[in-house]
């Protein structure tokens, strides 16, 4: 079995808090992340991804690379770490352009509907718990 890579950002306020997107049709949060594209590298990949579900866009001198991580059997995560500029508080302007077919209506639907920032102690209501433990274990 190929094991798939998804490429992630970590954004991070000063005051230690993580930018969480809500995931379109679920009750949980996620850090903006996706599949590497043939003949993208990793950086690439969590840049394109990172502004496909936020907006957002930073250079790529400013992500740090966090390495590679188990996530599940079929799947690791490559993560990198962004620190976020200090007037990021609003999230308002932050939108989704990445969409699938909704299994009921077939419209396009963006992947990510809502933005916060989270504290540590949050993550393990808000995220699944894969994701929780990989974060959990990260000092950020």
């Amino acid at each position: 079995m190929a094991i798939a890579t998804s490429c992630g950002t970590l954004v991070i306020k000063k005051r230690g808090t993580i930018l969480l997107c809500h995931v379109t049709g679920t009750q949980h949060w996620d850090i903006p992340k996706g599949l590497l594209d043939p003949g993208e590298t990793a950086l690439e990949a969590a840049v394109r991804e990172l502004r496909e579900e936020t907006g957002l866009e930073f250079s790529e001198d400013r992500f740090i690379d966090l390495g590679l991580f188990s996530y599940r059997r079929d799947k690791r995560l490559h993560l990198f770490r962004v620190d976020a500029p200090d007037d990021l508080d609003d999230l308002g302007h932050l939108i989704c352009t990445s969409h699938f077919m909704h299994h009921v209506t077939g419209e396009p639907t963006p992947e990510m509907d809502g933005f916060c920032w989270a504290m540590r102690d949050e993550l393990r209501t808000l995220c699944w718990p894969r994701m929780a433990g990989v974060l959990l274990g990260l000092d950020w």
